[in-house]
């Protein structure tokens, strides 16, 4: 907390010496904005700037359900494709197809889902094509 300014001290002066001292002190070192750029002022304002930066320093997504869903098929996909065994490849794509056939039988809010459980026996087949030898 600071002091109250004294009377007779010119105002400009006070608040001067206060931030003088301050730095002095190493009170400003280590601040969390210390090197980043400010942000772009010519921005349109936006009344829930300060939800998204939480969500976003926090690593929450706002997708809709029909996206999020999405999302988690693509990196199914990408996780099937780069799966240490045949067995790590079913159990993914299986997952991912329970989650998608529960999202078929009561489709979620949001947009269209257009999605299809995912052919485990042709991944697996194109996962052995590429990993001969392994299983």
């Amino acid at each position: 907390m600071t002091d109250r300014k004294p009377p007779g001290v010119n105002f400009e002066s006070f608040v001067d010496k206060q931030i003088r001292e301050a730095e002095e002190r190493g009170e400003f070192a280590g601040l969390s904005g210390f090197g980043k750029p400010l942000a772009d002022d010519n921005a349109p304002y936006d009344e829930l700037w300060w939800v998204k930066q939480k969500m976003h320093r926090e690593g929450f997504a706002a997708l809709p359900p029909a996206l999020a869903l999405r999302k988690a098929a693509e990196d199914a996909a990408e996780a099937a494709r780069t799966a240490a065994s045949e067995a790590q490849l079913r159990r993914v794509l299986g997952e991912i197809n329970t989650q998608i056939a529960e999202a078929l039988a009561r489709p979620p809010a949001g947009p269209p889902l257009n999605l299809k459980p995912f052919d485990v026996e042709a991944a697996a087949a194109e996962w052995r094509r590429n990993h001969p030898g392994r299983r």
